[in-house]
């Protein structure tokens, strides 16, 4: 009877170890199966502009993220003419730190020297970027639209022609305002869909498409699904008939928006935009806030994926 008992118990305590090995297993998998549907989160470093590379670096690195969004254009990070030096430089330092540049908001809208087209293009492709934003266009509401349309249509096809050959992704954000070409984004598709999209791209900006839709956003959402490059988050309030930036936890834009496109099955890469900070890392306190800031909209983003 001794026998039996310890023989019971003995079983008793291999199963519920077993259980519990099962169990951490399980718990293990979903971890690792929602890590892997949460997608690369890049944040847009702007709201850091003016630092060092080091320092530039040491703050992204504080906010948590392990992907950059850079500005390599005039007034940003590097500017374009002295790319080819300065943007190793910033990449490295981001690498010292666990950081990869996963994609850069250019000057650019053509093929053409002032602009530094290809020495910025393949600078950035060497250090692993693999999407670039396009500079925009913007209308002369003075003159008639379609000529203006099909007089950008030469320019983006020689644009997308180059940045095929170099092998990085030329994106085109839609942005809210009466003369931005892509406001409406029907327009920027009627030039897009004739492009796999892997070689022209919509960097889809949910914040200025309900500014501009307002509830149309899936239609709109549904309409360049499959020209999508990359995603941008940021948040928005109206006041006064004026739209206020805000964090990322407090505007119109919810986590609906992360549900319609991982029912799209949206893999990445991912932007995240922190444009409501005033002043400048020139001012006292303003670092410390930004960093904070970003740390919250960062884990805002994660929650609505999660």
């Amino acid at each position: 009877m001794h026998k039996d008992l310890s023989r019971r118990h003995f079983l008793g305590q291999s199963l519920l170890a077993s259980s519990g090995l099962l169990l951490a297993n399980q718990g293990k998998l979903l971890a690792e199966s929602d890590q892997a549907e949460t997608p690369a989160i890049s944040l847009f470093t702007k709201h850091f502009q003016g630092l060092e590379f080091e320092a530039l670096a040491d703050a992204i690195a504080e906010t948590g993220v392990q992907g950059v969004d850079a500005p390599i254009r005039k007034g940003g990070h590097v500017e374009p003419e002295r790319v080819e030096d300065d943007l190793p430089k910033l990449a490295e330092a981001l690498s010292k730190r666990g950081l990869k540049m996963n994609l850069i908001t250019s000057g650019i809208n053509a093929v053409a020297d002032d602009q530094h087209t290809e020495k910025v293009l393949r600078a950035a492709r060497a250090v692993g970027v693999t999407h670039y934003r396009m500079n925009y266009f913007r209308y002369d509401l003075a003159k008639p639209i379609w000529p203006q349309i099909n007089e950008w249509r030469p320019m983006i096809k020689d644009l997308v022609a180059l940045s095929k050959e170099i092998g990085i992704t030329p994106t085109y954000q839609n942005h809210s305002g009466k003369n931005f070409f892509g406001g409406p984004i029907w327009d920027v598709y009627g030039i897009m869909h004739d492009y796999p999209a892997g070689d022209f791209a919509f960097a889809f900006d949910i914040m200025h498409a309900m500014i501009e839709g307002g509830k149309s956003w899936p239609l709109e959402l549904e309409l360049v699904q499959q020209h999508i490059g990359v995603v941008y988050f940021k948040n928005f309030k109206w006041a006064d008939g004026k739209f206020d930036n805000v964090p990322l936890a407090e505007g119109a834009v919810k986590a609906d928006y992360v549900k319609a496109l991982k029912k799209l099955k949206w893999q990445g890469p991912v932007s995240l935009h922190v444009e409501y900070l005033k002043g400048s890392v020139k001012d006292e306190g303003y670092l410390k806030n930004a960093i904070a800031m970003t740390k919250a909209d960062y884990e805002t983003l994660r929650a609505w994926w999660k």
